[in-house]
């Protein structure tokens, strides 16, 4: 068996065992719901609003802020951790490369994660359709590509998690680090572009500069894929317009949030093989 496949089995393992799939699947399920069933008002036979649509519509919002926190609390010490309980060296004096224990870890907790997405929303939205007393398949497409891009959002701060895990010296300095990386993704980044454009009386910046610098940011990315990926959840998000003028195809966003991945994996990858143990 690959030495890659014998981590991820392990880290899975460990996962499991720590609970962590099983907190992060009622995390989410619980957001679902409550957003599904709070937003509940506004839909029905008046506005021939699917329950689904909306809270697709809500959790775009929402998972921003807590799908990158998982992917950071499960990525920020899986290196620097193992490093500082001895087990690291303990496990390379085997036959196994530093890069596939890097990849073995991080396939582990891209499968934790796929796993706390897909059956925290996936059973929340069967629930919420079947409170309403039906079930449409096409409710679930959006809901599918908000599963869908909610992995890759995770994925990419998983790997950014990584980075940090294997540059710093101490597991206090990775969670400080880590929390620093997602604030600024999450929050800083969207005030500081909203910022600049207010300050940009002339109107130097053009709607096609924005979109572009968007893509310099993964949570935004996963922001127009949810937002702009279907003409239901665009027009309930109040962005059909938007969706419209959007030069990005959904094929980019996609390529981009894989960019997002990769490189920071390679770039953990690279720190990796250099540090002394």
């Amino acid at each position: 068996m690959s030495p890659i496949i014998i981590v991820m089995q392990k880290e899975i393992k460990d996962s499991l065992r720590n609970r962590w799939v099983m907190a992060a699947t009622l995390l989410l399920a619980l957001l679902a719901l409550s957003l599904g069933f709070l937003g509940s008002s506004p839909t029905g036979q008046e506005v021939k609003a699917d329950l689904l649509t909306v809270t697709v519509v809500s959790l775009s919002s929402l998972s921003i802020f807590l799908v990158p926190l998982i992917a950071m609390l499960l990525s920020h010490d899986a290196l620097i951790g193992e490093i500082e309980r001895g087990t690291m060296a303990l496990l390379l004096s085997y036959p196994i490369s530093r890069t596939q224990v890097l990849a073995g870890k991080f396939l582990g907790h891209v499968v934790v994660l796929l796993l706390a997405v897909t059956l925290g929303y996936g059973l929340a939205g069967l629930a919420l359709q079947l409170s309403a007393g039906t079930l449409s398949l096409q409710g679930w497409k959006p809901l599918g590509l908000l599963i869908l891009a909610s992995i890759l959002l995770g994925a990419s701060f998983l790997s950014m998690g990584y980075v940090i895990s294997a540059y710093v010296k101490e597991r206090g300095t990775a969670a400080g680090i880590a929390i620093a990386v997602w604030l600024f993704f999450v929050v800083i980044f969207d005030m500081a572009v909203l910022g600049i454009l207010v300050a940009d009386t002339q109107q130097n910046i053009t709607a096609g500069m924005v979109e572009y610098i968007l893509l310099f940011n993964p949570a935004d990315i996963y922001r127009l894929l949810n937002l702009t990926g279907y003409e239901n959840t665009a027009m309930y998000a109040g962005m059909a317009g938007l969706s419209n003028q959007l030069s990005l195809s959904k094929e980019i966003l996609f390529l981009m949030q894989w960019v997002w991945i990769i490189v920071p994996f390679i770039l953990a990858i690279l720190i990796f093989r250099r540090r002394q143990l």
